[in-house]
């Protein structure tokens, strides 16, 4: 019952905890709070296997670890309240002060940060007492109930009573209305019960007194319907304080926009982009089909009437720019591919589209950029910071303030409504989402996030290759066999393509049509086939000369490299 009270006084405290950060600031949830300062804290080798466990489903699980703690937690302080509720308060103290330290330590935190675990707290505080309050009366009544419960009376027997003739009747108590009385087991004289009853005249001889079953006790009951409320309440809060925090959801505002016309609008694609290859990544990923990586536990919800990107440090003229007077710039349009650094050899963690944005470059000019500058330090509006070269942004390339992907507004999971896409470089230093900041700043004054974990400050992306068929693992007919996948090389262009089998002599791939060189590009070779198993990888060589290196790294600190390999099993 103790670890019930406990559990229940946790779930009173989040849902109430839930409902306050709702009514004030979504982002000070001692959940989320919690969950971000985890992310926050996790090593970098921990978070590396996180995501090549669970993928994008990592902050789920992140989130079901947290509530896990939480209330094996709540369990043992439930315990301990029970035997002194004095000692389950200094628990939930505790358990407080770790949720407040965790909201205050958030990006642009202040004081009013730690109000919902606070009002959470006093709210399980509250709770704990009476549910430990009611489960001390039952326990009380229960034991009472017990030692008090009434005995039945006796069976007696008369002097004038045979053995088995236990009722009035003329032939001596029947129970069944056999003639000759009282026989319970089937017996030729009635009545016999193995030689068990007692003799004639001694009344209830060898028969223990029996009791009543205990009712249960109102406190019982009570301390049920106080769980009961408890848990409605927790509910009630959890789900009041959740619909709260997301009533500023904007896919009434994203559907509404209408974008102006590009003044750089994407060429046509070329023919021939899309190999007709089934199980080939098409050129242009779907919105719906884009990876997501990003270090946001809630995605946040902005309104586009009311977001402000502020450009400042290093600059001449500080700049704040809204959402319409972005749209009202010159809006460039172009496709390009965008890579994460978690991404390993031959993995997922990459997509392209057709992108929408202002010249990123040309807002800076309109700052005035001053000399010694070389970073952006880009902030999200969760907190988050990236680090960009300001030489890669004022290169010449298509570096965006994104608004649109694939011809509509930015999904919400990817940015909206304003993000940056820099081609050529990974995202975590390149693709803000929710972008409200930039300072223009030095490498060595600023460290963003990624950086502070250990990952490079410099990451261009590597010269890579995919093989998407076969798939490894696969089981193919003895024959013609299409080997064909995806190659990248953003901003540098893929020239080549090469494919060996078991370790043999590479044969060059014929490469699909692309826009320009910011994209990836489709690559095929046609194989004869021989039953067996066989080992397939690729490489890919760049317009700079470069070739995809052998030599294996992990993602950490800049990017994985190696051959992509498929073993796949051919059949006759």
């Amino acid at each position: 019952m103790g670890a019930a009270c406990g559990v229940l006084a946790a779930a009173v405290a989040m849902g109430v905890a839930q409902l306050l950060a709702g009514l004030s600031v979504p982002q000070a949830s001692p959940a989320l709070a919690v969950g971000q300062a985890a992310i926050d804290l996790t090593p970098l080798p921990v978070k590396d296997w996180a995501t090549a466990t669970f993928g994008t489903s990592d902050k789920a699980v992140l989130l079901t670890g947290v509530f896990a703690v939480v209330f094996l937690y709540a369990a043992a302080l439930g315990a301990a309240a029970v035997r002194r509720l004095s000692r389950g308060l200094a628990g939930l103290c505790v358990f407080a002060a770790l949720g407040a330290a965790a909201a205050l330590t958030r990006p642009g935190a202040s004081a009013a940060y730690a109000l919902p675990t606070l009002g959470g707290a006093a709210a399980g505080a509250f709770a704990l007492y009476r549910l430990v309050a009611a489960a001390h009366r039952a326990a009380q009544a229960s034991a009472a109930a017990a030692s008090a419960a009434e005995p039945l009376p006796p069976i007696v027997f008369g002097a004038h009573d045979r053995a088995g003739d236990l009722g009035g009747g003329p032939h001596g108590g029947d129970l069944d209305g056999g003639p000759h009385g009282g026989d319970l087991d089937g017996g030729p004289h009635g009545g016999d019960l193995d030689g068990e009853l007692p003799a004639p005249g001694l009344p209830g001889a060898g028969v223990p007194p029996l009791r009543r079953p205990p009712r249960q006790p109102p406190a019982r009951r009570a301390f049920l319907a106080t769980a009961g409320v408890t848990l409605a309440a927790a509910a009630a809060g959890e789900f009041a304080g959740r619909q709260l925090a997301t009533r500023r959801n904007v896919t009434a505002a994203r559907s509404a926009i209408r974008f102006p016309r590009p003044a750089f609008p994407a060429p046509p694609l070329p023919p021939g982009v899309n190999l007709p290859v089934p199980g080939i990544s098409p050129f242009i990923t779907p919105n719906g089909q884009f990876y997501r990586v990003d270090t946001a536990l809630f995605v946040p919800q902005v309104d586009p009437s009311g977001w402000r990107l502020r450009i400042h440090g290093m600059v001449a003229r500080e700049m704040v720019v809204t959402f319409d007077e972005l749209l009202r710039r010159p809006l460039i349009e172009n496709y390009m591919t965008l890579c994460c650094v978690s991404n390993p050899v031959g993995g997922p963690y990459i997509g392209n589209a057709k992108w929408l944005g202002a010249s990123l470059a040309s807002l800076l000019r309109s700052a005035g950029v001053r000399r010694g500058a070389s970073q952006l330090l880009c902030t999200s509006v969760d907190g988050f910071t990236s680090g960009t070269p300001l030489s890669v942004v004022l290169d010449g390339r298509d570096a965006l303030v994104a608004v649109a992907m694939n011809g509509a507004a930015l999904p919400v999971e990817h940015g909206f409504p304003a993000r940056l896409v820099v081609p050529g470089l990974y995202g975590y230093v390149s693709a803000c989402k929710w972008v409200v900041d930039i300072e223009v700043t030095t490498f060595e004054a600023a460290i963003p996030y990624w950086a502070q974990r250990g990952w490079s400050q410099q990451a261009p992306v590597k010269t890579e290759s995919r093989i998407d068929v076969p798939a490894p693992g696969s089981r193919v007919r003895a024959g013609r066999v299409a080997v064909a996948g995806v190659a990248w090389a953003q901003h540098k262009g893929i020239e080549a393509v090469e494919v060996r089998v078991d370790g043999g002599q590479w044969h060059e791939a014929r490469l699909a049509a692309v826009p320009n060189i910011d994209t990836w590009r489709q690559w095929v070779w046609e194989w004869d086939a021989s039953a067996g198993p066989h080992l397939i990888e690729a490489r890919a060589t760049d317009k700079t000369g470069y070739t995809q290196t052998a030599v294996q790294a992990p993602v950490a600190p800049n990017g994985a490299s190696g051959y992509p390999s498929s073993q796949i099993t051919v059949y006759e």
